[in-house]
């Protein structure tokens, strides 16, 4: 599994999390989520 798959299996699952009713204390899934796809979609361009 290459990097950019494993980070894009990340972002799903913490957008799922984010999803449910889970009391987080100042940590946002979503947020996290939306950070780690945006990263593997920028991954070729990073290591170029």
């Amino acid at each position: 599994m290459s990097v950019q798959a494993f980070l894009y299996v990340i972002a799903v699952i913490l957008i799922v999390l984010a999803a449910l009713p889970l009391p987080t204390r100042g940590i946002s899934f979503a947020l996290l989520g939306a950070a780690c796809a945006l990263l593997a979609y920028a991954w070729p361009v990073i290591t170029g």
